[in-house]
């Protein structure tokens, strides 16, 4: 079985250890200046946060088309039918619902979609612990039973200096995001696991504030020195990101993975400034083989 991922999971994996799991990833798009990139072909996050802070206009991101994942899905089927495609959130963008219409196109294929219900590291550790399940030779009900209780026990949460990326994407209802914004509020939102849409925790007036405000709900979830798997990405803050990192490593027993960029096409909906973390206990990878 080989398995297929967008890139809005962020899965941060050499090519080696692609080719090893058998994980293919499909790119999303940003429209930028009227131009558009496929992310990590076209573009890489340094680039695009670099044109963007030379220009006005404000990024337009756009999940592959049918067409695309049929020929994927048809290339990838000409090797091995079973494909397990694994996407980001229904309920913050169109890839799933596209990854479905492609597969209809390509009979040969014997595609299982899953929706994460998350995104970016959340999303990610789905994504790798169901290929080390399918590379065990796990059956398909086991790996997705394993995968449904790294997503039950992992939680995501972040927040960023400036509102206008998510008022303009459409990710947040306009008029708050307006107040909040002629405010210079700063909100704490994470995704909520029914819908995988946005929620809002709270707002503080500073940054850093907000950043103490995300390890505060991570410890209203998880007592103080609880063992935690961690990981904190931003978009183009590493500097948040590392003050995060300490605020959290203060509170909990981290198993830390590595600090990152996230992806581009979820940096262009959040805007330069944005920091966020994943985190679940430690003990729910206890199982992936």
């Amino acid at each position: 079985m080989q398995i297929l991922t967008d890139s809005g999971t962020d899965v941060s994996l050499s090519p080696q250890e692609l080719a090893e799991l058998n994980i293919h990833v499909v790119p999303l798009n940003v429209t930028l200046d009227g131009k558009s990139y496929r992310e990590g072909i076209d573009i890489e996050p340094g680039e695009f946060y670099r044109l963007l802070a030379a220009t006005d206009s404000l990024p337009v991101t756009s999940q592959p088309s049918a067409g695309e994942f049929a020929e994927i899905y048809r290339k990838l089927a000409a090797t091995d039918p079973d494909i397990l495609s694994i996407h980001m959130t229904s309920g913050l963008s169109g890839t799933l619902n596209s990854a479905q219409a492609g597969a209809e196109l390509v009979p040969e294929a014997n595609v299982i979609h899953i929706d994460t219900k998350t995104l970016s590291a959340a999303a990610v550790w789905q994504v790798k612990a169901g290929a080390r399940a399918v590379k065990a030779g796990w059956s398909m009900e086991r790996t997705a039973a394993l995968m449904q209780s790294i997503s039950d026990a992992s939680d995501s949460l972040y927040t960023l200096k400036e509102l206008k990326y998510l008022i303009h994407g459409g990710r947040i209802s306009h008029m708050k995001g307006l107040i909040a914004s002629l405010l210079n509020i700063k909100p704490m939102i994470g995704v909520e696991k029914e819908g995988g849409t946005y929620s809002q925790h709270g707002q503080v007036r500073s940054f850093k504030g907000a950043l103490q405000g995300l390890v505060n709900l991570m410890a209203k979830q998880h007592a103080p020195g609880t063992a935690l798997r961690v990981q904190v990405l931003y978009s183009n803050n590493p500097e948040g990101a590392t003050i995060l990192r300490e605020m959290i490593d203060q509170r909990f027993d981290c198993t830390w993975l590595p600090i990152g960029p996230m992806s581009l096409v979820l940096g262009a909906h959040t805007g330069p400034s944005m920091v966020g973390v994943a985190y679940a206990p430690l003990a729910a990878f206890a199982d992936i083989p």
